[in-house]
């Protein structure tokens, strides 16, 4: 009995190394793939990459639910799709196209390094617009985040105000989608492929009209000039591929993994991004620049072990907080629990 134990225990190792590598392969290869298209493809179209994003989502999540079953349905009522669904659909357009703006305008190490302010972006808004109270140890930890985050952006060689911009603003949307989930999903037990069945048409519909206004043209043109524009295409069309495979890795990885090795594995791949886009895109970083860098992942870190530690102090506390009955009452962030569903 002992020497099954042994293994199903290294059994269970092994299959959550494998499922975090997976989900850094994916998430990096997206990234390089989304940079590499509006580099050195010269496709300057941020808002139809993400259109070919949701499209090859929603047809991957039907796939995934309605033909081959690997997944059940979760059934949602049709009112609550309009009321429910769209709006968290809004929101998550709006945090696909910023990501995939910023990318266009500043290096992919600067990028990511934003995007680790979603933390202290989420607790924030959770303060200040749904009066949540926190633990002293929550906003400590949110200091080196802030800290990493002005040390980078101050020595970054690449700096794009624009690009900035669209990075910290994606910080917001995420943070507002995340919170806006316990209250428009409240009853639905989502996963990642369920998320995304439901969220990637309505994202479609919204961002098809502006896409084909704002950039028909330009694509037309671009066609025109590249000088092997089919190629190109499949190489963006295989990027909307690897984009869905993304959600199903997420929806592995969540599943093989504690709470504390999920966080630690998130942070882990923005170092792993930066410097496999660094190897790639040679784009230039000081010594500075990769402390602040170092910072922000450290202070990442931080937060969500101090998240999980307040949790586990709180067991009558639900992970997602509620709104408190008192000004005394103490909350745990949303963020860094184990969130699923990311085009």
């Amino acid at each position: 009995m002992m020497e099954e134990g042994s293994l199903w225990h290294q059994w269970s190792m092994i299959r959550s190394l494998l499922a975090i590598l997976q989900w850094w392969g994916f998430n990096v290869t997206v990234i390089i793939m989304n940079k590499w298209i509006f580099q050195k493809l010269d496709f300057k179209f941020p808002l139809s990459v993400s259109c070919v994003h949701f499209i090859c989502s929603s047809i991957g999540a039907y796939i995934v639910i309605k033909v081959l079953k690997i997944k059940p349905l979760i059934v949602v009522d049709p009112e609550d799709r309009w009321k429910r669904i769209f709006p968290m659909s809004f929101v998550f357009c709006i945090n696909i196209v910023l990501g995939n703006i910023s990318l266009r305008y500043i290096p992919v190490s600067f990028m990511q390094t934003i995007k680790s302010f979603t933390p202290a972006t989420t607790v924030v808004l959770q303060w200040l617009v749904w009066r949540k109270y926190f633990d002293w140890r929550i906003w400590a930890s949110l200091v080196p985040i802030v800290g990493g985050i002005l040390l980078t952006s101050i020595t970054e060689l690449s700096f794009n105000v624009f690009g900035f911009c669209a990075a910290l603003f994606g910080c917001l949307a995420t943070s507002t989608k995340t919170i806006l989930a316990e209250s428009l999903l409240h009853g639905y037990k989502f996963d990642s492929i369920n998320t995304v069945y439901y969220m990637a048409p309505f994202a479609t519909m919204i961002l098809g009209v502006p896409a084909f206004l704002l950039e028909g043209n330009g694509i037309l043109d671009w066609f025109e000039a590249h000088p092997s524009p089919w190629s190109a295409l499949i190489i963006i069309l295989s990027s909307g591929v690897v984009a869905f495979c993304l959600n199903f890795s997420i929806f592995y990885v969540i599943h093989s993994t504690t709470a504390v090795t999920f966080n630690v594995a998130g942070n882990l791949k923005v170092a792993v991004a930066v410097l496999v886009s660094w190897m790639i895109f040679r784009n230039p970083i000081s010594p500075m620049n990769a402390v602040g860098c170092g910072i922000t992942l450290v202070g990442c870190t931080f937060y969500g072990y101090v998240s999980h530690l307040l949790s586990q102090q709180q067991p009558g506390t639900p992970r997602t907080p509620c709104t408190p009955r008192n000004k005394m009452e103490l909350m745990i962030p949303l963020v860094n629990d184990k969130v699923e569903g990311k085009v």
